[in-house]
């Protein structure tokens, strides 16, 4: 039987013709609505499945012209993550023999297809490891910074979590690790070559470096719309991950921050010493953004590529407080109050300090230091921007230290 798949998001396209397949389809895919009525001209297919969503020509525009202009009476199976009944209506009212929500498990998409396919032809069962796949609704970017984590590196939670999760893509950056790192990531993208990507970078350049080259590879594919990153260790995990991806998917935030605060029913779990020094910088961090965040340094963070772009676009000040001036350069280029609006924390489920952490007792005392300079540095900037008529909103651009030592003629000492 003949399936013929359209769809914009690539990585999504690809596990579905994969899936289906190996079900005993014959299966073509196109990646506008365009080309799938191209397409299916030649191919003749016996089911279309088209996303709700494509720019150009919609989902709901391509069945119109398969009902109105071919005049066909083939079965069609609509893909959408929107719920709205009146969406749902009206994709019926259009011709749609059916309307699929992502999330979606392969399973049930193979269940539905046989159920309407008109076609006498015996389909495979849905294999047992495709069964708790899920196809999501949007493709989600997840940067993970590693620096020698040969040993620490949990691969088979990445495994698992790649295999059920199609349309995430986990961008692995290797830290100039002196270990066998790169091959561990190399051998993780080998089994997922659709959903991982491994920049290897062969110096050390620090936590903030790392995150932010692989967020700009990350603005550079554009099925992606939401860029996040992990700690290596997974100290936060998926499920909570994900829970942060809901938040900002159902709600006006574009960037959705964890927080480790203790809440009840929480997993969370930290040494009494390091509290105390968090505590410490949490009241600085709060006099520094004059913002009330609880939790800066949480390493699970979620937002939209647009905003990615603008936070990422330069390289940071600091090597461990990135975090910091991610939301302080939100500040500087809205507004402190509509900043407010832009960021939101959402308490996690759990989180667990791992041993052999990079990040020392003596580094927690140098953190003071670069608090200063994040201090210094973005006040000199907020104070000089206010003599400029340009208004907040638009993107600023951001120098380092040695971008302004080597070129003292800039106008205005910005610092990122």
């Amino acid at each position: 039987m003949k399936v013929l798949a359209i769809d914009d998001q690539r990585i999504v396209l690809m596990y579905l013709k994969k899936c289906l397949i190996k079900l005993g389809y014959e299966v073509k895919v196109a990646t506008s609505g365009h080309m799938g009525i191209s397409i299916m001209k030649e191919f003749q297919p016996d089911v279309v499945m088209v996303d709700f969503n494509m720019p150009s020509i919609s989902g709901l525009g391509v069945v119109e012209h398969i009902r109105k202009n071919m005049q066909s009476n083939i079965p069609i199976i609509m893909l959408s993550g929107n719920d709205d009944p009146e969406v749902v209506s009206k994709a019926f009212n259009y011709g749609a023999n059916d309307y699929i929500r992502k999330p979606v498990s392969l399973k049930e998409i193979s269940a539905r297809l046989k159920a309407i396919a008109n076609s006498t032809k015996t389909i495979k069962a849905c294999e047992p490891d495709t069964a708790n796949q899920f196809i999501q609704d949007s493709i989600i970017g997840v940067v993970i910074p590693c620096y020698n984590e040969e040993k620490r590196l949990p691969v088979q939670e990445f495994r698992k979590f790649l295999h059920e999760n199609l349309g995430y893509h986990l961008c692995f950056v290797n830290d100039g690790s002196s270990d066998r790192t790169i091959d561990v990531l190399l051998s993780i993208k080998e089994e997922f070559p659709l959903s991982v990507s491994v920049h290897d970078c062969k110096q050390n350049g620090g936590k903030a470096e790392a995150v932010r080259k692989g967020a700009m590879l990350l603005t550079e594919n554009t099925d992606i719309e939401y860029i996040g990153y992990l700690d290596a260790d997974l100290s936060t995990d998926f499920i909570d991950f994900k829970n942060l991806m809901h938040v900002l998917k159902n709600s006006n935030h574009r960037v959705v921050s964890g927080s480790r605060m203790l809440r009840m029913g929480a997993k969370i779990s930290k040494d009494s010493a390091r509290a105390i020094i968090s505590k410490m910088i949490n009241l600085i961090i709060r006099f520094i953004l004059k913002m009330p965040f609880n939790d800066t340094q949480c390493g699970a963070k979620i937002m939209d590529v647009e905003i990615a772009k603008i936070v990422f676009n330069r390289p940071f000040l600091t090597r461990w407080l990135f975090d910091v001036e991610i939301f302080k350069r939100i500040g500087v280029n809205f507004g402190r109050k509509k900043a407010l609006e832009i960021i939101s924390e959402s308490p996690l489920d759990r989180w667990v300090h791992v041993d052999d952490s990079k990040l020392s007792m003596k580094d927690s005392f140098k953190i003071f230091f670069q608090l200063f300079d994040i201090y210094r540095g973005y006040k000199t900037y907020s104070l000089s921007s206010k003599e400029s008529s340009g208004s907040l909103g638009t993107e600023p651009v951001f120098y380092s230290q040695n971008e302004l030592q080597n070129n003292p003629s800039k106008d205005r000492p910005k610092v990122a």
